[in-house]
């Protein structure tokens, strides 16, 4: 209780913004009864009086801001530019340069515009469509479509916008007949592939091969079906939830974690933190070219299902044996809604994976158990050396119930059972976790540190405040190695930066981690005006902190640099929190007085270098990066069938060379702790997951260069190491009052 107390003490400025925001919202006091119009004019006065008050870095609403939030509206409304004409655009970009001043004035004329508009083009788009898909299409010339919306024009007038409809439809028949004709040719063969859903065709379509003539008259009626159910789906979103689009667009111009949730949203959102639904098991993210596969929850039905992966891209989603719909331009919630359903129903994902295959994956939705959210531990014996491995997926906390598991517990007993298996170094793996509780972190990185600064927390407009390890004990003072990659966040990158600074251990992965350098609170719209008469107001979740190292730089956008760099997908590509527009910048403030440890993992790093350097593996992997990289301009597609199918062919021929990665094995023996061990007797369920994760660890190559490392650390005296002495007395008389 008293550390709670502590805690909540050093975030006294936070607490204190809430409270003037909360004081300064009584004044939206409504006076009459209100209309859906006034509702609308209220929530964009009350968000903007929060976000001036509340957020960390309040920008000036003028004609910049306008511009931005303008062109992500559009974009929102129009992500494939097959609704509105330039006409339409012209007459927007009237209001381009306005929206700050219909924020202070509450108009709402140009959403209003917008909204009628897209819903005159929507039916139009319906009659072309429709029409286009009613004959057969020619699918011999030479035409191309370009598949980069963002820098594609908007058509000039309808007869254009019919013909891009055109093209936009040759290219989806054209893939529903050569994944038809997959499915054939594997049937023909013998092989039962499920990547191309070849079992859930019906023995019907299994008997006789049909001609091209057939497979694209039933590829335009599967296409057609496939938009009618999409434009159905969007017909049921009211005028309320795109006004949420439009709000959207105005307030992640802040930075890219501010976020209005509408009352249905806020409901999901408070789902997802629970971590109880019944779903495949993934989270997704918006991005550029799509939904993207940003993480697979260890135990859930896409994890188990072993086809989905990190970095896919989701084309199109089925309902059992119904045909695909096309999400192109669909918002991640509505998405997330098709994914998504009861426990025993199945869902086909057509993804296009980062080697730019694509594959159908089909999943049976389950429970996603939240067991798999806690950290586990694993031993390996080599080179006669015993080492151990704690995964921790987030730095989870249960806020309602201190008394709950939470990620520094946890972590603490691991450490302690693998301290009684005389392990001689350990693995903290924190790839793709995206962070957590700022309490957890600070508590867990005093496992492996004496007693110091761990994080500086800087809240809007005040004085930056140090958070400390005050324990004095080291649960762990042996060799140590930190494992990131792109997707470690937030907290991860506390844990990884602390680690860095004090020289505790040798931080290994890919060249920087996420890089989200923020933190955020939600308010709770509804509690901030008396008398409410407007219904449910939603919430805000916005960001109102700034994380900065003890060496006194952020770890905003530059994330934590790994001491030893190992290629990956993903290495020639721009991700993270840095490939966000409206992200926040980086800065550094004063560092904090901390004493790092006199170690020198020069020798251990070169080695690491050297091995890598000449690793076939790694040297492939880096290989594998170039030619994605070189690939991700090439965005113009034949509508040609035969040139088609050859690009195809291309490429599936081009990505064979890189397979073989698929079957590295570092012939390590992974296992379990004896409690578990013990557990496993008894819980089969358990006993799949270890063996999953034991076998995946015996394929990470990342894991086999980490071991490497730790072993070459083991020579360094780690136990007794001293700390630097170049502090002056008062630095050093400051430290021992703490």
């Amino acid at each position: 209780m008293k550390k709670s107390i502590e805690f909540m003490k050093r975030n006294y400025k936070v607490l204190l913004v809430v409270g003037i925001v909360v004081a300064g919202l009584w004044s939206f006091i409504p006076s009459k009864k209100v209309t859906g119009d006034d509702k609308d004019k209220m929530l964009i006065e009350l968000l903007s009086f929060v976000l001036e008050k509340g957020h960390f870095s309040p920008i000036e609403l003028n004609d910049e801001f306008s511009k931005k939030a303008y062109a992500s509206y559009i974009e929102s409304l129009d992500p494939t530019k097959r609704f509105f004409i330039q006409s339409d655009i012209s007459e927007f970009q009237n209001y381009e340069l306005a929206i700050d001043d219909m924020i202070r004035s509450k108009d709402l004329s140009f959403f209003d515009l917008t909204y009628k508009r897209l819903m005159q083009r929507m039916k139009e788009s319906k009659v072309i469509y429709t029409s286009i898909l009613s004959k057969p299409l020619d699918l011999n010339d030479n035409e191309t479509i370009n598949v980069d919306y963002e820098k594609l024009p908007y058509a000039a007038t309808m007869k254009d916008l019919d013909q891009r409809w055109r093209k936009q439809l040759e290219l989806a028949v054209l893939s529903d007949i050569t994944d038809k004709e997959d499915i054939q040719n594997a049937l023909k063969s013998g092989i039962i592939d499920e990547s191309s859903a070849a079992k859930e065709e019906k023995p019907a379509e299994k008997t006789e091969p049909k001609s091209f003539e057939e497979l694209e008259i039933t590829a335009r009626k599967t296409t057609e079906s496939n938009l009618n159910n999409n434009f159905s789906f969007i017909a049921e979103l009211t005028r309320e939830d795109w006004f949420t689009v439009y709000i959207n667009a105005i307030v992640t111009q802040y930075d890219p974690h501010t976020y209005y949730f509408s009352p249905e949203d806020k409901e999901k959102f408070d789902v997802s933190m629970s971590g109880k639904y019944e779903g495949i098991g993934a989270r997704l993210q918006k991005k550029n070219e799509g939904i993207e596969v940003s993480e697979l929850i260890s135990g859930g039905p896409a994890w188990r299902g072993k086809l989905l992966e990190q970095g896919d891209i989701i084309i199109k989603v089925a309902q059992a044996n119904e045909e695909p719909i096309d999400i192109a331009g669909m918002r991640l919630d509505d998405v997330i809604k098709k994914i998504k359903g009861p426990k025993g129903t199945l869902v086909k994902l057509t993804v296009k994976k980062v080697d730019g295959t694509v594959k159908v994956v089909p999943i049976i939705r389950n429970e996603v158990e939240t067991e798999e959210t806690f950290a586990k531990s694993s031993v390996v014996n080599k080179d006669g050396k015993l080492f151990g491995v704690i995964y921790l997926p987030k730095f989870y906390q249960s806020f309602e119930n201190k008394l709950n598991r939470d990620a520094f517990k946890d972590v603490a007993i691991e450490v302690e059972r693998l301290k009684a298996m005389n392990v001689e170094g350990i693995v903290m793996d924190l790839r793709d976790n995206g962070g957590g509780s700022l309490e957890t972190v600070v508590k867990m990185t005093g496992l492996f540190i004496d007693k110091g600064p761990v994080v500086q927390v800087k809240p809007a407009g005040g004085k930056a405040q140090i958070l400390p390890d005050s324990d004095p004990k080291v649960q762990w003072d042996g060799p140590l190695v930190v494992m990131i990659n792109n997707y470690s966040a937030s907290a991860s990158e506390i844990f990884a930066a602390a680690i860095q600074d004090y020289n505790r251990g040798i931080i290994i992965g890919s060249k920087q981690s996420y890089g989200k350098g923020t933190v955020q609170n939600v308010f709770e719209l509804n509690e901030f005006v008396r008398g409410n008469q407007y219904g449910d107001l939603g919430a805000l979740k916005t960001t109102t902190q700034k994380f900065y190292r003890v060496n006194g730089g952020s770890t905003q956008l530059e994330g934590v640099k790994s001491d030893i760099i190992m290629p990956d997908r993903f290495s020639f590509m721009e991700t993270g929190e840095k490939d966000e527009k409206s992200a926040l910048p980086w800065d550094k403030i004063e560092p904090a007085i901390y004493t790092p440890l006199d170690l020198n993992f020069e020798k251990v790093i070169a080695n690491s270098k050297k091995r890598i350097a000449t690793n076939d593996n790694f040297n492939l992997i880096s290989e594998n990066a170039k030619w994605i990289n070189d690939r991700k301009e090439d965005n113009s597609i034949s509508l040609n069938y035969a040139a088609y199918k050859k690009e195809i062919a291309d490429i599936e021929s081009q990505t064979k060379k890189f397979k073989s990665l698929e079957k590295y094995k570092n012939n390590l023996n992974f296992t379990s702790l004896p409690y578990e061990l013990e557990l496993m007797a008894n819980d089969e369920l358990l006993k799949e997951k270890r063996e999953r994760w034991h076998a995946e660890l015996v394929k990470d190559i990342y894991m086999t260069e980490t071991l490497n490392v730790l072993t070459d650390l083991t020579v360094l005296d780690i136990n007794k190491s001293v700390v630097k002495t170049k502090k002056d007395k008062k630095v050093k008389e400051k430290l021992a009052s703490k």
